[in-house]
């Protein structure tokens, strides 16, 4: 069976080999360093079947990213993880104009977020069945 892909969106390069490290030996990834990458890879007709993204990210942030996504027709309905150490991530992630899958505070429990990627695949994989 083929690994699902996730798209990582995070410019902190220990946070990415430390994902990386983590999930690649049960996903196929894809890393962007900003919103910009990762939109322009996502507008080449790449589809994810799961997001990962940092909120706070240089140029394009990832709010902007994620707003972006949620008013496409495309991606609309792509489950998106928001990975952050935002202050008041839980106050911010709730203020948001778009309805977001889960969100896990930085540093993170890898154990933690291998749970909540595989309980969003599980609630995806229940709606489409």
């Amino acid at each position: 069976m083929a690994k699902k892909q996730i798209l990582i969106v995070d410019d902190e390069v220990s946070i990415l080999k430390l994902l990386n490290f983590v999930l690649s030996p049960d996903y196929d990834l894809v890393i962007k360093t900003s919103g910009v990458e990762a939109l322009s890879w996502l507008e080449e007709g790449n589809s994810p079947a799961l997001i990962l993204s940092d909120l706070e990210m240089p140029y394009f942030d990832g709010s902007s990213f994620i707003y972006n996504l949620k008013i496409s027709g495309f991606y609309r309905d792509t489950p998106v993880i928001i990975l952050s150490g935002a202050n008041n991530l839980s106050e911010r992630v709730s203020l948001m104009p778009f309805k977001l899958d889960d969100f896990i505070p930085k540093p993170f429990n890898p154990t933690q977020l291998k749970e909540t990627i595989i309980n969003v695949f599980r609630k995806y994989d229940s709606v489409g069945s």
